[in-house]
């Protein structure tokens, strides 16, 4: 009976030990994900590195535009320079009948033909001599001729350098007013100044 009772025992202690089974098995911990504020500050990093992109872009646009803005500027600049020199190189120069002397206005248009020489040190120009219908060609045509020397004269004598001058003649050949009275002959006694070379982009004296 004792012996029943101490092998009851041991199957019981068995029993306890098998259904308690140990350890327990381990429950995987659940993987460790990116938290929200790790999230917002990645977001945030993205959009300001694109603002900055797009406000360099902007910035480098802007600097582009600017420039071209200049460089547009500068060659209407040059181009009203160039035109307005133009304008006073050709301002013609009239004279007397049968007189081929510079008259004291005329002098000072003469005058400024010397200063936009001496700025444009490239400038080369032809001076033509023009008279009114009256008298003959060959006699037209000498005094053409001798209005477009006193003209270029003037220059020389006033520091120009003469082989930067030519000079030609037309005589009575090419009329301003066709006309046959007092008004159109004073038009047509004339000098005219022509670009030979250096026209291109003009200084102001």
């Amino acid at each position: 009976m004792k012996r029943l009772s101490l092998l009851l025992l041991g199957g019981l202690a068995v029993a306890t030990v098998a259904a308690c089974g140990g350890k327990k098995p381990e429950t995987p911990a659940p993987a460790q994900g990116p938290n929200a504020d790790s999230i917002a500050a990645a977001n945030q990093a993205r959009e300001d590195s694109a603002r900055k992109a797009q406000e360099e872009a902007d910035r480098k646009a802007r600097e582009e535009a600017e420039r071209r803005q200049r460089i547009a500027d500068s060659l209407a600049g040059i181009g009203k320079t160039t035109e307005a020199v133009r304008t006073l190189l050709a301002t013609m120069i009239h004279f007397d009948f049968d007189k081929s002397n510079i008259r004291p206005g005329d002098a000072a248009i003469l005058d400024q033909k010397v200063a936009i020489l001496q700025a444009n040190a490239g400038l080369r120009i032809r001076i033509s001599g023009h008279c009114d219908e009256r008298g003959s060609d060959e006699y037209n045509l000498a005094l053409g001729n001798r209005r477009a020397t006193a003209a270029k004269q003037y220059l020389v004598s006033h520091g120009i350098d003469a082989s930067r001058i030519e000079t030609a003649s037309y005589g009575e050949e090419r009329p301003l007013d066709p006309g046959h009275n007092e008004e159109a002959w004073a038009k047509n006694r004339r000098d005219e100044s022509d670009i030979l070379a250096g026209g291109d982009a003009l200084k102001q004296p």
